[in-house]
């Protein structure tokens, strides 16, 4: 089935694009893929696009499995007439499918199904269908205290029960009640058993707000209270006889016979007993799928940033991972990140000791920057550390630690660094963190990094997709070095994977590297298809062909090298040469499967072979003076350094070992929507402190009026 007409309602997007996007899709290309070197199918898309076609392309295929099976079944219990095949075939959403399933589903032992065995299932008839009787004397005739039914009203009281049941299977009730409450229940809040005096959830007591506006973050936090059982949450609708009339409405044709009022009466028991809770289910998995969507999303866009931060490229460095009572953990490394000295200092209790120490190293492996976590006693670390007078310039930097003791006790860390305990390895991820933080940090788990909004409360298997797309994007979007890549940096490579990452490494192993792009060809169980995927992402330094250095793909090889014949040179001198790149005319060199948007992005690779996308790396620093939270003052102004961005607001390291917050509203003077718009992850800010709980470890900054 084509679902590209569709999708392309849904994502807005040109027809025949999303249907090129689709097929692409379907033979197993990968976003990365799609986005960077068939630019001229899918019209310029990029991968946030073509993740959304991606996304509703699956949830349709679900939807068509989930449609198939319901004819199926209905079918094989023969009550799939004309019109009932047609409505299901015209559904638009699951929900839609499952209405018209219901009163087909298997059933449990409901109230219904024990009136339906005692035999009031006729009296249940005359009631749905309104009939023009003494509903009473009728009932008398269903009275058998053999089968339980001991009067008339036990007998009217089981047939309600089925009317009750049925009026709960009608699709368009379903619809129609399921609109109204999502449009207009509120939630409110109030204790449960478990609350805490001092409880942290001590803001939503008593809190009632619509629940279909509820932003994301209190979303999460609600639902969080109620599984520790410290808040109770309820779904109420304002007008609940208003509510009933949708009901009525729909059910009822008149209300002035006996049969009529006792069907009215199974249809309060209906929306009281069945409906609504059922709807409340609803309700509570749309908020929480929607407010998923959103936390996800947070997590994602700050990943993203982390892994983007500016590196500070092949230099030797220092590592310090600092510490109390235990010392300052002290590492060398070279411009690779190897190991090559480790050690242990005392800044806080031997300090000129400490100094000479750190002193002799820089000078001894030829240093060139530091990095400090960003841990217990960073600040005073960097302090001790800028105090020392190395004999010229050398960066000092901060580095965010987070998942980084993670990584110390992982089998990747024991297997590079197998002969040195957790503190040393801790202290070298630190200091590769700062050379290249993106190939440092794949070596962790996404959700250990530590950069999102109630990670642990959102759907985790969503999360762990989403944030798996998020390395693969930013892997793909610098590149990755062929010859010198870490397994984990290379599984993330579009179309490699870890078991072909593992068969790289192993051809690196036994041959010593690889000269050329094509010799991937030869690397166990690397075929065709993951040559086309993965070639372009994967840059040679040092090969044969100097294209393999740069994100032109093997398969344009072909018109760069006639690029460089009608210029009257080589293609080394092409790429050397500004002058003759810039007298290439473009035009001549449009095809069937090659536009302008890939002829530019070629040009623009030979301008600048093994460029960088990411930032030039920039120092931070704090304010001297301020090492604690009890040193902080309100009305204080402050440098600091984004560490983590949410929908409410984004927190900030001011050198104090507890990052402050800036709420959403403390960041503009004008209406901010969407903070990411304004703040990145590490940026340096200038904060006013305006409000401290010391006792609590709350920090309130703000960005507004700070000269």
């Amino acid at each position: 089935m084509d679902f590209s007409a569709k999708i392309a309602g849904m994502v807005s997007l040109p027809v025949g694009n999303v249907a090129n996007a689709v097929r692409l899709l379907e033979q197993d290309c990968t976003i990365a893929f799609i986005a960077r070197y068939r630019k001229e199918a899918t019209g310029c898309m990029d991968e946030v696009e073509i993740g959304r076609i991606r996304q509703e392309l699956n949830r349709l295929k679900q939807m068509e499995e989930r449609r198939a099976f319901v004819l199926k079944s209905i079918g094989e219990q023969g009550g799939l007439d004309g019109d009932l095949k047609r409505r299901i075939e015209e559904a638009v959403s699951l929900s839609e499918i499952e209405d018209l399933y219901m009163p087909y589903k298997p059933k449990r032992k409901t109230r219904a199904v024990m009136a339906k065995e005692k035999g009031l299932e006729d009296l249940a008839v005359a009631i749905m269908r309104e009939r023009d009787v003494d509903v009473g004397s009728l009932a008398e005739r269903f009275v058998n205290p053999l089968k339980g039914v001991v009067d008339a009203d036990n007998a009217l009281e089981g047939a309600r029960d089925i009317v009750a049941e049925w009026i709960n299977e009608q699709a368009v009730l379903r619809q129609r009640v399921r609109k109204y409450f999502f449009r207009n229940a509120f939630v409110e809040v109030g204790r449960a058993k478990g609350y805490k005096q001092d409880s942290k959830y001590a803001q939503w007591v008593d809190w009632r707000e619509r629940a279909a506006k509820a932003p994301s973050h209190r979303v999460l936090a609600l639902f969080r209270a109620e599984r520790e059982n410290e808040l109770r949450l309820s779904f109420q609708v304002e007008d609940e006889e208003e509510l009933k009339e949708v009901v009525y409405r729909t059910v009822t044709r008149r209300r002035d016979t006996s049969c009529a009022r006792h069907k009215i009466k199974a249809a309060d028991d209906c929306l009281g007993r069945l409906l609504l809770p059922s709807l409340e289910t609803e309700l509570r998995t749309w908020m929480k799928d929607r407010a998923d969507v959103v936390a996800i999303d947070v997590f994602s866009r700050n990943l993203r940033q982390l892994l983007m931060s500016s590196p500070l490229g092949e230099k030797r460095v220092l590592a310090i991972d600092p510490g109390y009572r235990t010392g300052c953990k002290v590492v060398c490394l070279d411009s690779h990140g190897m190991l090559l000295h480790h050690d242990v200092i005392y800044p806080f209790a031997q300090m000129e000791k400490a100094g000479e120490r750190l002193l002799f190293l820089v000078k001894k492996y030829d240093i060139e920057a530091v990095a400090i976590g960003n841990g217990t006693a960073s600040k005073e670390t960097a302090d001790f550390v800028r105090s020392l007078d190395f004999g010229g310039d050398l960066t000092v930097a901060i580095v965010n630690e987070s998942g980084a003791s993670v990584y110390s006790a992982s089998e990747l860390a024991r297997e590079e660094l197998g002969d040195y305990d957790i503190t040393v390895r801790g202290a070298v991820s630190i200091g590769r963190r700062l050379q290249d933080p993106l190939a440092e940090l794949v070596k962790i788990s996404p959700e250990s990094i530590g950069v999102g909004q109630y990670q642990h409360d959102v759907d985790q298997r969503k999360l762990k997709e989403s944030l798996q797309q998020t390395v693969e994007s930013c892997v793909n979007q610098v590149g990755v070095e062929l010859n010198t890549a870490s397994r984990e940096l290379l599984s993330y490579v579009s179309g490699i994977g870890p078991v072909l990452a593992g068969s790289i490494i192993e051809y690196r192993k036994e041959h010593g590297g690889f000269a050329t792009r094509r010799d991937l060809l030869n690397v166990r169980r690397f075929g065709p298809k993951a040559f086309e995927q993965a070639a372009g992402f994967l840059r040679i330094r040092h090969s044969s062909n100097p294209l393999d250095a740069t994100a032109v793909h093997p398969e344009r090889y072909s018109l760069v090298e006639r690029m460089a014949k009608d210029a009257g040179c080589t293609v080394e001198q092409l790429i050397a040469d500004r002058d003759r790149r810039d007298a290439v005319v473009l035009d001549r060199y449009v095809g069937n499967d090659c536009g302008m948007p890939t002829l530019r992005d070629i040009m623009q690779e030979l301008e600048k072979p093994m460029r960088d996308v990411r930032t030039k790396f920039e120092q931070t620093t704090f304010d001297k003076g301020v090492n604690t939270i009890e040193e902080l003052r309100v009305g204080q102004i402050l440098d600091g350094v984004v560490t983590n961005i949410t929908a409410f607001g984004a927190f900030v390291d001011i050198g104090v070992h507890q990052d402050g917050l800036i709420h959403i509203s403390q960041v503009s003077n004008r209406y901010v929507d969407d903070l990411n718009s304004l703040l990145h992850l590490n940026q340096k800010v200038r904060v006013k402190l305006i409000d401290l709980d010391i006792a609590r470890k709350r920090i309130s900054l703000s960005m507004k009026d700070v000269d």
